[in-house]
C-alpha cells in the first residue's frame, strides 16, 4: 500500500508539472502564419459584349463593415460626352436575397433588392451623370430596342417613364421617388456609379461593404434560420457594366450624348455579374445572460478586441469593450481600479499632473499598431498635363510622402484657404495677413510637390473640404499625442511651429504659434503637451457666394468639423464625405447649411488622421512619412516592427518618434497594453482577464481575416513581447496580494460568479516597481510625465466624451459586429499538444524517479521555463478520498 500511494503522489505531481511545462512552451512558441484572406478572393467572366472581361472581388467570406477590392481586366477604355460618363465604365452595387434564377451559371439577385439610385437630386452641375445611368428611372418597351428600356416598369407611366421598385429585406416596397427614398439616400448609399476603365483596359475600385448596421434593409449579417441552421444572411456584389454597344450589337450612333440607361433596368441586368458575399454575424454569439467581463480603452486595440471576443465567446469568456480615450482611461484605472482591464500606450501616472496608483499594476503587451494619415485621392489632370498624366486620369493616387512640418501645416489651419473667406483676392480680413501669401492648400505647396511631383499636372479645387485640414477626431488620445510629439521631433516644424517662414515663406497660423509674442491669444501654443487636434483659431464668416444671410456665420469647426473617432474618419474618407455643411437651403424651415454628400467620382481629395486598423478595413491609401532617420515609411508589419524595437521606460515601455531611429521604422508607431490593478479585483475576474491575455498572446497574434485572429493593421507581438503578455497572464493567476473581496469587485457589468476565494498560490512575479518594459506586476507611486512628454498639460484641454455601453462607431456598429461560429482552427500546429504530452511525459517521469535513483518530490517545486522564467509549484491539493491514502504529513 505504501509503494501505491508513493506511486500515486509521483504520478499527480509528475502529470502537473509536465502539464505546466508544456502549456509555457505552447504559449511562448514563434506565431503561426495564417493563409491570406486573398484565399477568399473570387474571379468571375462578363457575357456578351463583355465576355474579354475578368471582374475580380478581393474578399467574399467573413465580411464585415469595411472595404473590398473590386478590380477588372479587358475592357474597352471609358468614353466621356463633355463631362458625363458614357461608355465603357462599371457600375457596382450591394443586394440581398436568394438567385432570382435571371442568369445561367451565375447565380444572383432580383434586380429590386439592389441598394442603387441615390444619386443627387439637385445640384447636378458637376455631376457625371445623365440621371438614367444613376438612378432607378426606366423607359418601357415590350421589345426594347436599346439598353435602359425595360420590359416590365413604366407601362402606365407618361411617354413610358417608370421606376424599377426597391424591396427592403422587410418587405418594405418603394415604387417611386426611389431616388431620395427613406431608406438609404446620397449620404449613405455604398453605390459605385461610375468607375473608369483605363487606357489598359484595366480598372480598379474601393467597395465600401455593409453590415445589417449600416444598411438595414438589406439585412446583411443577420442570423437567419433555414433547415434547422442558423447562419448570417449572405447578401450580393453586383457589378453592372455599361460598354458602347447597343442591343442590336452596332456602336451607338450618337457619341456626343450619354446613350447609358438605369444598370437596373431589364436590359442592362442581362449583363450584370453577381458575387455572393458572406458575412460574420451581426451582433454577439454570446450567450444570453452570460457574465461579462468589462475592458475599456484606446481605439487601437477596437477591431482587435472585436475579433478575439468572436473566439472568445462561444468558450463562455465574454468581455466587453468601451472605446475611450487613453488618458481618460488612465485617469479612470488609476482612481478606483474597479474599471476592469484597460488599453493603453503608457503606464499609470505618465500623464503630466498624475500619480501613479500605490499599489501593483500589470502591465501586458496586447497589440501593435499605428495612426496613420489616410487618405483618397483621384487624379484631375491640368489642362496642358501631359499624356502619362492624361492617361490616369480618374484614378486613385495610391502614396504620398509627408514631413512633419507639412502635417503641422494642415493641423494648424495654416494654409490659404483652411479659415475660408479670410483672403479672397486681393482683399484680406483684419488680423490675416500671415495667409495672403500662403500657399491655399496642401496641393499647391511648394514643399508638397518637391516630394509629390505629380500633384504639379494635377487639378484640386483647395477648399476646407478638401486639401487644407485633416479630418480628425474628437477628444483626448494617445493617438494625437504621438503625432504632435512626431512634429516636435522635427527641427523644420519646431521652427514653423515657432513662426519661421519655411523656405517658400509660408507662416504658420499665428493662433498655433509656439511663441506667445506672435500667439493673439496671448499664450504660447505647447505641441509636446498636446493629446488633441485643437481648432484654436477663431475666425467665423458668412461663407463665400453661399447665399446665407449675416447672420448665419460658419466658424473654423463647421468649415473642419471633427468626427467621432478614428474609425468614422476612414469610413468617411472613404466615401470621400468631409462633412462640411458647405450648401445654403434657403427653403429649408428653418433655413440651413446642407451637407452636399460625398464628393465628385473622379475628383474627389479627403485626408484623416485614422488608425492602421481602421485604414486597412476601409481600403485607403496611406502616406509614407519621414522618421527621425529622415526615411519616407509606410506603416507595415515592417516599420511598425522596427519601431517597436526603439520601445523604453518602466513597465509600459513607450515608442517615441524621436527615438524610434531604425531606417526602416515607422514614427507613429504605437504599443498598446492591457492594464490591470488586481488588487482591486476579486480572483474570478483576474482569471478571466488572465485567459483574455492568453489568448491575445496566442492565437490573437495570427494574422487573418478569420474571427479570432490579428486583423489587417496590426503586426504580430514579437515573441518576447508575447512571453511577457504570458508572464502577466501568470501574474494574475496567482497573484497573492491583497484583493478585493470575493464577490466584490468583479469588473462585470452583468454580475459574476462570485468565486471560491484564493487559495494561497505563489508565483514570482519579479518584484514591485518591474523592469524596463516588463509587462509583469509594478508598484508605483512616482508624479507624471516621462522624458519625452514635454510641459505641463494646457489649460482647458477637451476630455473625451462619456463612453456609452456601445462604440460610437459613425456609420454602423463596427464593434458590436462579431462573427458567429467556431473558434478558428488551433495555429500552433503541433503545440497543440505540448500541455498533454507534457502531462504524460511528467507523469511517467514521476513515477519512474525511484528507479532512476531519484527520492520524493519534494514541494513547492521551482520549475525553469523557456525565457528564462520558473514556475513555483505548491503541493497539489488532492481530493479527499485520495488524500486518505497518503501517509500521515505527506499531504
Amino acid at each position: 500500500m505504501k509503494r501505491v500511494r508513493n506511486l500515486l503522489v509521483r504520478f499527480v505531481a509528475g502529470a502537473a508539472v509536465g502539464a505546466l511545462a508544456g502549456l509555457a512552451v505552447a504559449q511562448t512558441a514563434p506565431a503561426a502564419t495564417a493563409a491570406s484572406t486573398a484565399g477568399s478572393a473570387v474571379t468571375v467572366s462578363g457575357r456578351g459584349e463583355f465576355e474579354d472581361m475578368r471582374f475580380t472581388v478581393s474578399q467574399t467570406e467573413h465580411l464585415t463593415s469595411q472595404a473590398v477590392t473590386v478590380s477588372w481586366t479587358g475592357g474597352a477604355p471609358t468614353a466621356l460626352a463633355g463631362t458625363l460618363f458614357n461608355t465603357d465604365f462599371v457600375q457596382i452595387m450591394q443586394c440581398w436575397g436568394d438567385d432570382d434564377g435571371s442568369v445561367r451559371g451565375n447565380p444572383g439577385p432580383s434586380r429590386t433588392q439592389c441598394q442603387y439610385g441615390a444619386s443627387p437630386t439637385t445640384d447636378r452641375g458637376n455631376w457625371p451623370g445623365n440621371e438614367y445611368d444613376d438612378t432607378r428611372k426606366v423607359f418601357y418597351s415590350a421589345d426594347p430596342g436599346n439598353y435602359g428600356q425595360d420590359d416590365r416598369y413604366g407601362a402606365d407611366g407618361v411617354s413610358g417613364q417608370g421606376e424599377v421598385p426597391f424591396k427592403s429585406v422587410d418587405g418594405t416596397l418603394i415604387t417611386s421617388g426611389t431616388q431620395n427614398n427613406a431608406l438609404y439616400s446620397r449620404n449613405t448609399t455604398n453605390e459605385v456609379d461610375f468607375a473608369r476603365t483605363g487606357a489598359d483596359g484595366r480598372g480598379q475600385e474601393f467597395f465600401e461593404v455593409q453590415t445589417a448596421n449600416e444598411a438595414p434593409h438589406l439585412g446583411c449579417g443577420v442570423p437567419v434560420t433555414a433547415g434547422g441552421r442558423t447562419t448570417p444572411r449572405s447578401c450580393w456584389l453586383v457589378i453592372v457594366p455599361q460598354g458602347h454597344l447597343d442591343l442590336d450589337g452596332k456602336p451607338y450612333a450618337d457619341t456626343s450624348q450619354v446613350n447609358a440607361g438605369s444598370p437596373v433596368s431589364s436590359t442592362n441586368w442581362r449583363n450584370r455579374v453577381a458575387v455572393r458575399l458572406d458575412f460574420n454575424s451581426v451582433g454577439s454569439n454570446c450567450a444570453l445572460g452570460s457574465d461579462e467581463r468589462a475592458t475599456t480603452g484606446s481605439e487601437l486595440a477596437a477591431d482587435a478586441m472585436t475579433s478575439w471576443q468572436a473566439a472568445l465567446c462561444p468558450t463562455g469568456k465574454v468581455f466587453g469593450y468601451t472605446q475611450l480615450g487613453e488618458p481618460d482611461t488612465r485617469s479612470r484605472l488609476a482612481g478606483d481600479g474597479t474599471s476592469g482591464l484597460a488599453f493603453t500606450t503608457r503606464a499609470l501616472g505618465a500623464d503630466p499632473g498624475t500619480t501613479a496608483p500605490t499599489d501593483s499594476t500589470v502591465y501586458a503587451p496586447t497589440a501593435l499598431s499605428g495612426t496613420v494619415i489616410g487618405f483618397t485621392i483621384e487624379r484631375r489632370p491640368k489642362a496642358g498635363a501631359s499624356e502619362a498624366i492624361r492617361r490616369l486620369a480618374g484614378t486613385k493616387v495610391t502614396s504620398i510622402d509627408l514631413t512633419p512640418r507639412l502635417v503641422a501645416k494642415l493641423l494648424t489651419e495654416s494654409y490659404r484657404n483652411s479659415p475660408w473667406g479670410a483672403v479672397l483676392g486681393s482683399t484680406v480680413a483684419q488680423g490675416y495677413g500671415w495667409a495672403r501669401s500662403n500657399p491655399a492648400g496642401l496641393a499647391s505647396d511648394p514643399e508638397f510637390l518637391a516630394l509629390n511631383p505629380e500633384f504639379a499636372e494635377l487639378s484640386v479645387p483647395e477648399t476646407p473640404a478638401t486639401d487644407t485640414d485633416l479630418l480628425t477626431s474628437l477628444g483626448r488620445t494617445d493617438s494625437a499625442r504621438a503625432v504632435w510629439q512626431w512634429i516636435v521631433s522635427d527641427k523644420e516644424a519646431r521652427g514653423f511651429l515657432s513662426g519661421v517662414s519655411d523656405d517658400w515663406g509660408m507662416r504658420v497660423n499665428p493662433y498655433f504659434s509656439t511663441n506667445a509674442d506672435l500667439n493673439p491669444s496671448g499664450f504660447a501654443f505647447d505641441p509636446a503637451a498636446t493629446d488633441t487636434y485643437p481648432k484654436s483659431d477663431p475666425w467665423c464668416t458668412v461663407p463665400p457666394n453661399s447665399g446665407a444671410t449675416d447672420d448665419n456665420k460658419q466658424c473654423m469647426i463647421d468649415f473642419h468639423p471633427y468626427v467621432t473617432d478614428m474609425h468614422s474618419g476612414a469610413l468617411h474618407t472613404r466615401r470621400a464625405d468631409s462633412l462640411w455643411k458647405a450648401t445654403w437651403d434657403p427653403l429649408a424651415s428653418p433655413p440651413a447649411y446642407k451637407s452636399p454628400g460625398p464628393q465628385t467620382v473622379g475628383s474627389r481629395f479627403v485626408i484623416t488622421v485614422t488608425d492602421a486598423a481602421s485604414a486597412a478595413r476601409y481600403g485607403l491609401q496611406t502616406a509614407r512619412l519621414r522618421n527621425t532617420a529622415g526615411t519616407f515609411t509606410a506603416p507595415t508589419t515592417a516599420s511598425l516592427t522596427a519601431a517597436a524595437s526603439s520601445a523604453s521606460g518602466a513597465h509600459a515601455a513607450e515608442i517615441s518618434p524621436a527615438k524610434a531611429t531604425a531606417k526602416g521604422a515607422y514614427p507613429l508607431a504605437q504599443l498598446v497594453y492591457a492594464a490591470v490593478r488586481p488588487a482591486k479585483l476579486d480572483k474570478a475576474a483576474r482569471q478571466a482577464y488572465a485567459a483574455l491575455l492568453t489568448y491575445a498572446a496566442g492565437p490573437g497574434q495570427v494574422p487573418g481575416a478569420d474571427p479570432g485572429l490579428l486583423p489587417a493593421g496590426y503586426a504580430p507581438l514579437s515573441k518576447t513581447q508575447r512571453a511577457k503578455t504570458t508572464h502577466a497572464a501568470d501574474a494574475l493567476v496567482h497573484y497573492t496580494g491583497p484583493a478585493a473581496a470575493d464577490g466584490g469587485s468583479t469588473a462585470a457589468p452583468g454580475g459574476s460568479n462570485g468565486g471560491t476565494g484564493d487559495t494561497g498560490d505563489t508565483v514570482d512575479t519579479g518584484g514591485s516597481g518591474g523592469t524596463d518594459d516588463s509587462g509583469g506586476t509594478t508598484a508605483g507611486n512616482g508624479t507624471g510625465g516621462t522624458p519625452d512628454s514635454g510641459s505641463t498639460a494646457p489649460a482647458g484641454g477637451s476630455a473625451s466624451p462619456t463612453p456609452g455601453g456601445a462604440p460610437s462607431y459613425d456609420g454602423g456598429k463596427a464593434v458590436a459586429t462579431t462573427a458567429q461560429g467556431t473558434t478558428p482552427a488551433d495555429p500552433a500546429n503541433s503545440l497543440r499538444y505540448a500541455v498533454p504530452v507534457g502531462a504524460a511525459l511528467g507523469a511517467v517521469a514521476g513515477l519512474g524517479a525511484p528507479f532512476a535513483g531519484g527520492g520524493r518530490l519534494r514541494f513547492p517545486l521551482r520549475v525553469p521555463l523557456p525565457g528564462g522564467r520558473a514556475l513555483t509549484i505548491p503541493a497539489p491539493a488532492l481530493p479527499e478520498r485520495l488524500r486518505a491514502l497518503l501517509p500521515r504529513g505527506r499531504d
